[in-house]
């Protein structure tokens, strides 16, 4: 248990440290294409889009990773869906 929480400590600080530079990166592009300086205000919002972006990613790929892994896709009943004529067999 102790190595999963050090392993999903340094995700996370691998997603922080993306999402800052994402965030630093967006700002010279605002500056670079004549938006003028950010205030801090523009400087919390954009790193809360981001973070939240990223870390909304992140959520919705380890559910899928774990759906995939628990076989909750298999489980489903597509027997009443008109575009399937014939189960598929793996």
């Amino acid at each position: 248990m102790p190595g999963q929480f050090l392993k999903f400590c340094i995700y996370a600080l691998i997603a922080l440290v993306l999402a800052g530079a994402a965030t630093w990166g967006l700002g010279l592009f605002w500056i670079a294409i004549g938006g003028g300086d950010l205030p801090l205000h523009g400087w919390i919002a954009m790193a809360l889009g981001v973070t939240g972006t990223v870390g909304l990613s992140w959520v919705l790929m380890a559910l899928a990773f774990k759906s995939h892994r628990e076989g909750w896709d298999d489980q489903v009943d597509n027997s009443l869906d008109p575009g399937r004529d014939e189960p598929e067999v793996y």
